[in-house]
């Protein structure tokens, strides 16, 4: 196992330069699903959190009433792969989704952007149909794809 201090900027790096996510959730029969989301993490030097903003859809609410854990899973075209186990907890508060907002809107490129562009959040992060998603990792990975292309680099492991 990799401590947790060497695996989360990793991560984070490599995150954030993917930016987009498969995240799956489990129902109340133990099926997963799955769908593409667009996580930003925030490492502290001893905390890792990630936030998406999302439709609180019936489906994702449903999921995650029964079940609130998610797997985060990236990947690109170089091989580059890094995955995080996490808790989930919703934020439908104004305060907690426009920070969350913000969070976006001020992120770094290529992860921030004007969630604006969202028809559904046009009218702003107090919106009815903007939430927040709050993920505490248990269980990370990060795996640069020089490891299963060249036997080059080293798979970080850390969990809780």
């Amino acid at each position: 196992m990799t401590p947790l201090d060497q695996t989360a900027p990793a991560f984070v790096d490599m995150a954030h330069a993917i930016v987009w996510a498969s995240v799956a959730t489990v129902d109340a029969d133990g099926r997963p699903r799955t769908r593409i989301l667009h996580p930003i993490w925030e490492w502290d030097g001893t905390d890792l959190f990630g936030w998406v903003a999302t439709v609180p859809s019936p489906v994702k609410r449903a999921h995650l009433a029964v079940n609130p854990y998610v797997s985060v899973s990236y990947w690109t075209t170089s091989h580059d792969t890094c995955s995080a186990d996490c808790l989930v907890e919703w934020y439908t508060d104004d305060e907690t989704c426009t920070q969350v907002w913000d969070k976006f809107a001020n992120g770094p490129a290529p992860v921030g952007y004007d969630p604006r562009i969202i028809p559904q959040w046009s009218e702003g992060p107090t919106s009815p149909e903007f939430a927040a998603l709050r993920l505490t990792p248990y269980r990370l990975r990060v795996m640069p794809g020089t490891v299963m292309m060249q036997g080059a680099g080293k798979v970080l492991s850390w969990h809780s």
